[in-house]
Parts: structure tokens; sequence; C-alpha cells
């Protein structure tokens, strides 16, 4: 469990974990990773878990990110299996149950992952992009699986992942990320993609969890840039279906730019039409009022925020390509 100022969800999210482990017959250890947290993260799941009968263990580090978190609890836990869990994660009662009668068959298990929304627009939000951009799945929740080829077409994340050890070990040491610091890497998409051309995922209703989002404008924003920065990181290569939409949207919003440059009503503009589309697109996907009007109000902010992430993403890489040796070696 990485864990970066998760100090609020902590004691929601052990307890969660250890009913579903009393749930099932795993014999387990917790090996909680703070990343560098300020609030005190560790000693609350300490806390949290004191007194049962599973072991946790809190490994500290500076903030490095959650891809190098995870790679040093994978390093530190002794299993043979490994449950990846978040710290904004509360995962059902019966997932483990679950997966555990069937792990000797179908190896590795990604969450079906619903979002707490608890009537908020921008938890709605969330919810809607995963529900819309999966839709094959999430039209009809099921026992799924796949591999390679289909590997865009289903929710997949690390958010809450259920695999061997030894296997999501070397899919993170397979992966380079496009950024120096790992802080800015996609932690979840080339691993995973790299397992699914082994062997399959599954995906089931059965095995699933709650994702508290963030739900405040700031946190929401920042969040989005950062979405948009990991997503040049995962999908800015060749195998990804969404390497065209990458490619195109850097000369697509560079002219948008020059436009609002020339003409400033055209943002505006350009906003509105994003809010009407994605109302339209809720519309037809047949929705809720509640639902358009989440995707309404939200789409323009979040394509806002996620487009400045995918541009710093790009002077990012840019930046460390162009880099001398030299300034390299005086840092």
């Amino acid at each position: 469990m990485p864990v970066f100022n998760e100090a609020q969800h902590l004691p929601e999210t052990i307890a969660a974990l250890l009913a579903a482990l009393d749930n099932s017959d795993f014999d387990a250890e917790i090996v909680l990773v703070d990343d560098g947290s300020t609030d005190g993260s560790g000693a609350v799941a300490l806390a949290a878990a004191r007194g049962d009968r599973v072991d946790l263990r809190v490994l500290t580090q500076p903030n490095r990110g959650r891809f190098e978190a995870r790679r040093v609890g994978l390093e530190a836990a002794e299993g043979e299996w490994v449950l990846l869990l978040d710290g904004r994660v509360v995962i059902d009662r019966g997932s483990l149950a679950y997966v555990r009668e069937r792990f000797e068959r179908a190896r590795i298990w990604t969450a079906h992952v619903d979002v707490h929304g608890n009537g908020d627009l921008l938890a709605a939000f969330w919810a809607l992009i995963a529900e819309l951009a999966w839709s094959d799945y999430f039209d009809d929740p099921r026992d799924s699986s796949f591999g390679a080829r289909d590997f865009d077409r289903f929710p997949k994340g690390t958010t809450c992942l259920f695999a061997p050890k030894q296997l999501v070990l070397d899919a993170i040491r397979s992966f380079q990320s496009r950024y120096a610091d790992l802080r800015s890497a996609n932690d979840d998409t080339p691993v995973l993609r790299w397992i699914a051309e082994r062997e399959p995922i599954h995906v089931s209703p059965g095995f699933r969890c709650v994702y508290r989002p963030r739900t405040t404008l700031k946190s929401f924003v920042r969040h989005s840039v950062r979405r948009g920065v990991v997503f040049v990181d995962g999908h800015g290569r060749r195998e990804s279906r969404f390497f065209p939409a990458v490619v195109a949207f850097y000369p697509a919003t560079a002219a948008l730019a020059l436009a609002t440059f020339r003409r400033p009503v055209v943002a505006p503009a350009a906003l509105l039409a994003a809010s009407a589309a994605a109302s339209a697109y809720g519309l037809l996907r047949r929705r809720s009022a509640k639902e358009v009007a989440s995707l309404a109000a939200v789409t323009p902010i979040y394509g806002l925020a996620h487009g400045l992430g995918m541009w710093r993403g790009l002077f990012t890489i840019v930046r460390e390509r162009t880099r001398s040796p030299g300034a390299d070696a005086r840092r």
C-alpha cells in the first residue's frame, strides 16, 4: 500500500482490508510504504491495525512517487501473491474470498471500481469518465478477461490489483518511463500492458472496491493535471489505441491557442462547445439528468486541466532529452 498524506482515509481503508482478509483464508501481512507523508499516515495506519491478527509493517522513504513506493513495497513483501491497494480504496468484504476460489486458474485480477459519489458533481464525473471510456464492460458488468489485443477496451489499474508478486515485480522492472523523475511516471497502464502480453487479466463485479475521489475544486484540478502528465507517459506509445489522439492533441490545441490569441472569444466558445458535446454524449448514452449535468459542468474544467498536464508532460520530455550531458553532471 503506497501512501502519501492519506491519514484521513487509512482507518476505513485498513478496516475494510482486514474484514476482507477475515472473510478469506489468506495468510497475509500488510506492507505500507509511507512516501514522504507529512500528516502522520504511518502512525495512523499502525493504530488502525493494532491488535489484529495481521501484521502491518510501515516502510518510510522520501517522496519518490507511487511507482517507486510500490516497487519498494513489493520487494519487501514476503508472500508469493500480492494485493496492490491504494490508500483511498475500500475493498469489498467478499473480494479476496472471490479471487481465493479462482486464483489458481485465473491468476491476475484488476478490481471493478465503484466511485464514491455522495451526490457530488465532481465525484460523479470521475465515475462517468470510467464508465463511458470502457462501456463494453460497464454497460454489462460481468466476469471478463482481456489480453494485449483488447487491452484498451477494459477497465484496469493498480489501485486494487491481485497478482503473483514476481510477475508484477518483473513488469515494474521492465518499464521505462519517459520521465527521469518517476513521481510523474504512469504507474499502471504500461505495467499492466506488459503483464497482459503474457497472460490474461481478469475483471469482475465479484472482485470490487470503492474509490474515494478528490472532490474539492483545487484537488480536482491538481489531480486532473497530473492525469494529463501520466497519460502522456502511458498512452504516448504506439501500442496504445489512444496514441493517435495523443499525437493529434498537440497541433489541435496549439491551433486553438493561436486562434484564441487572435480572437479571445474563441476560448469561451471552445469551452462551451466541449460542455455541449459532453452533454449530448451523455444524453445519447441515456445517462441520468444529474450525470448529464456533471458532464456539462465539469468536462471543460477537466479538459483544460488534463490538457495542461499533457503539455507539461511534453515539455518535460523535451527538456530532459535536450539537456546536455554536462548539465546532468553538474546536478
